[in-house]
C-alpha cells in the first residue's frame, strides 16, 4: 500500500556573507591560567608590533637635511607668527639651528615634513625653540624660554673679530698669540654683566696650546667687556 505522506521540503542552503574589504585587527591576547609572565609579555609584545607596522614604512625622506628653500619658508613661517611679531620688527635676532625633525605614529604630524629652528630674539634676551610644519605651513610647536643656546658659527666668528680689533686686548696679546676658541659664556652671579646678557669668550694663545688671554664680548652690543689673564680665569 502506498504511503500517504507528502514528502517534506528541502533546506535552502545559507547565503555566504561577502567578506569585509577591511583588514582585520590584530586579536587580543589571551591569558590562560597556565601562561608564564613571560608568555603573557611576549604576546603583549606581538600584538604591539602589529599595531606600529607603519614605522618600518616610514619615509627616509624625512631624515634628510633641511635644504636652503626648506629653511627659508621655516623663518618666513616662524617670523609671520603672531606671537613672534615684536622680534620679526626689530630683526635683532640670529638663527642658532636648523635641522629635520621626524615624529612616529600615532602623533599628527607623523609622516610630515617638520624643521626644528632655534632662534635667538637679541631684543628680548630669549630663546626660540620652534617646530615648523613645511607641509601645512604652520608653526606646530613654539616655546620661549630665558635659555641660552649654544653659540652658532656666525656669533663665534662675529666674537672673535670684535676681540681681535679691540685696543684693550690688542695691548696683552704676545707675539705668536693667536685665537684658540671663541667659547660661549654665562656670568656666575648677578654681578658678572654676562650673567644676564648674552656674551662669548674668545681664548687667545701661543700654538703650542698655553692659553694667555681671555677677552668677553658681549654680543648684544657688540663690544669687549673683560679682559683677564688665562690664569686667572
Amino acid at each position: 500500500m502506498a504511503s500517504s505522506k507528502k514528502p517534506g521540503k528541502t533546506a535552502k542552503p545559507a547565503k555566504s556573507k561577502p567578506k569585509s574589504k577591511v583588514p582585520a585587527r590584530a586579536p587580543a591576547a589571551r591569558v590562560r591560567s597556565s601562561d608564564t609572565p613571560t608568555d603573557v609579555a611576549v604576546a603583549d609584545v606581538a600584538v604591539a608590533d602589529v599595531a606600529v607596522a607603519d614605522v618600518a614604512v616610514a619615509d627616509p625622506a624625512l631624515f634628510d637635511p633641511l635644504t636652503p628653500g626648506e629653511i627659508a619658508d621655516a623663518l618666513r613661517t616662524l617670523t609671520e607668527d603672531r606671537r613672534l611679531s615684536s622680534m620679526a620688527k626689530v630683526g635683532r635676532y640670529r638663527v642658532i639651528c636648523s635641522e629635520p625633525l621626524v615624529v612616529k605614529p600615532p602623533h599628527w604630524m607623523a609622516g610630515h615634513r617638520l624643521a626644528r629652528i632655534v632662534v635667538y630674539d637679541y631684543a628680548a634676551d630669549r630663546a626660540v625653540d620652534a617646530c615648523v610644519d613645511l607641509d601645512a605651513g604652520v608653526v606646530a610647536h613654539l616655546e620661549l624660554t630665558r635659555a641660552q643656546p649654544m653659540l652658532s658659527r656666525d656669533e663665534e666668528a662675529l666674537a672673535v673679530s670684535i676681540a681681535m680689533v679691540d685696543a684693550r686686548v690688542r695691548e696683552k696679546l704676545a707675539l705668536g698669540d693667536t685665537v684658540q676658541a671663541a667659547l660661549h659664556y654665562w656670568g656666575r652671579g648677578p654681578d658678572d654683566l654676562a650673567f644676564a646678557r648674552r656674551s662669548a669668550a674668545v681664548v687667545f694663545g701661543r700654538a703650542d696650546g698655553h692659553a694667555s688671554v681671555v677677552a668677553v664680548v658681549d654680543l648684544l652690543e657688540n663690544m669687549v667687556t673683560q679682559v683677564v689673564p688665562a690664569e686667572h680665569w
